[in-house]
């Protein structure tokens, strides 16, 4: 079994004593449906799992569940055993979005707590956005995400201990010896080929055999183009095609969607398909990335949505749509490979899955930095670029950035290849598999305010 972080996260949800119903949202075959039964029958006398798509595709038992009481009587029919209560029996509702009406029974479920509940879906948001009475106050929503670059180091082997390490020299902004940087490299390298979805890691491990693995991203890849046809009639086939575009606009100067080649139409706008990203990115297949045009922090107030970059949800897919079989395009230092793309896409899924909102730079008399996020700790907002070449010194737009005074930012990451770090006029360059160690608080636990003084 591959370890995951969320593991931890969803066991101390499920022991603790949170007052709500956990919705795990992502996209299909990221491990979401794996996990919660591998850690429901490991916490739990009582596992009783629903997956409620192919309840809709079949028999469509629960399509008519109106009241809390049905529902309880349809769960015991389909387990048929006896049930505990909430201590010692979980409900898992697996593809919750297909019956909407369940997503507003969940609030009553809660208040009941006859049995534990968790939920988890691919297209949750667009499920909430259509429910008519959203469970509010109920339910905890969390994001999953493809295996990220430690826990691939972890399926690949290499320990805790040693990871650790190497964070203690991220802390103290120390290189790492050569061997130890080459070492790391070529795993990075390697997770780029493979990526983060756990059935192409796990054809690695069986016998490193690239073609099995490809088959995989292809599979996942058509299942996800796939699952955009069920949208309604008028919106799949714009879904299709703006996901099918994303490899080829990353390819571009400016990375970001062109909408006029969206349908081939002049005149378009963001609003015109505001739908179909919403989809993309709900559904967790792709990450979207919005422009900032003056940044400041908290960036979101400074959003600007007719200004999106949009990178498919794991790297592995995109290596596979760019080079195929062809691992040397990723592995040696091919002159005529630009692997830019590649590690935005890879930086992209790590930030997103330590719980950074993305955003990106965008100045017409500036240029344009890869991107921006909000640096809690400083208050300031932390601009990164990506360098994949040997000229990772030179970025002009980063430069100016920093320059101009109204932004009040005097820091900067630059992440490429290079093992060496240093700092020069603000910017901190770093190798780029450092990318691993910048979180955003995602699992933790608690933040403690200092008690009142006495009045």
């Amino acid at each position: 079994m591959l370890e995951r972080k969320f593991s931890q996260y969803l066991e101390k949800f499920l022991l603790g004593k949170q007052n709500s119903i956990l919705l795990v949202n992502g996209a299909r075959q990221i491990g979401k449906s794996y996990l919660i039964r591998y850690v429901g029958k490991k916490l739990f006398k009582h596992f009783v799992e629903i997956n409620l798509k192919e309840d809709l595709e079949g028999e469509q038992v629960f399509a008519d569940v109106h009241s809390t009481s049905d529902l309880y009587m349809r769960i015991g029919n389909f387990y048929s055993k006896p049930l505990g209560d909430k201590s010692d029996t979980l409900v898992f509702l697996d593809e919750i979005q297909s019956y909407p009406h369940l997503m507003t029974m969940l609030k009553f479920l809660n208040q009941e707590a006859r049995y534990r509940f968790v939920a988890s879906g691919s297209q949750l948001g667009v499920a909430m956005a259509e429910t008519p009475s959203v469970p509010l106050g109920s339910v905890t929503i969390t994001q999953m995400y493809p295996l990220d670059f430690e826990e691939f180091l972890w399926a690949t082997g290499v320990s805790k201990e040693w990871i650790e390490d190497i964070h203690q020299h991220f802390i103290r902004e120390e290189a790492l010896d050569e061997n130890t940087h080459n070492l790391l490299l070529k795993r990075f390298l390697y997770y780029l080929l493979i990526g983060g979805l756990p059935e192409a890691v796990n054809k690695y491990l069986e016998d490193r055999n690239m073609v099995r693995v490809r088959q995989t991203h292809t599979d996942i890849h058509n299942l996800y183009r796939i699952d955009a046809s069920q949208y309604d009639e008028g919106h799949k086939l714009v879904i299709r095609k703006i996901y099918d575009l994303i490899p080829s606009n990353l390819e571009n100067k400016k990375k970001r969607i062109v909408y006029k080649d969206i349908e081939n139409k002049k005149g378009k706008h963001f609003s015109d398909y505001a739908d179909e990203f919403e989809y993309l990115t709900n559904s967790g297949v792709a990450l979207d990335v919005v422009a900032i045009s003056n940044p400041r922090f908290p960036l979101a107030e400074s959003e600007q949505k007719r200004l999106v970059k949009l990178y498919l949800n794991d790297v592995g897919l995109l290596t596979n749509l760019l080079y195929g079989l062809n691992v040397n395009a990723v592995l040696q230092d091919i002159k005529s490979i630009n692997l830019g793309t590649v590690y935005e896409s890879v930086v992209a899924q790590e930030l997103s899955a330590h719980g950074f909102k993305l955003h990106y730079y965008d100045n017409k008399q500036k240029g344009e930095v890869d991107f921006l996020i909000d640096d809690y700790n400083s208050l300031k907002v932390l601009p990164i670029e990506v360098k994949s070449g040997k000229d990772y010194t030179a970025h002009s737009a980063l430069t100016k950035f920093l320059e101009t005074p109204d932004y009040n930012i005097d820091r900067a990451i630059v992440f490429s290849n290079e093992r060496t770090i240093f700092k020069k006029k603000g910017v901190t360059y770093l190798p780029i598999y450092y990318c691993m160690f910048f979180e955003n608080g995602r699992y933790d636990e608690s933040v403690i305010l200092p008690e009142l003084e006495t009045i």
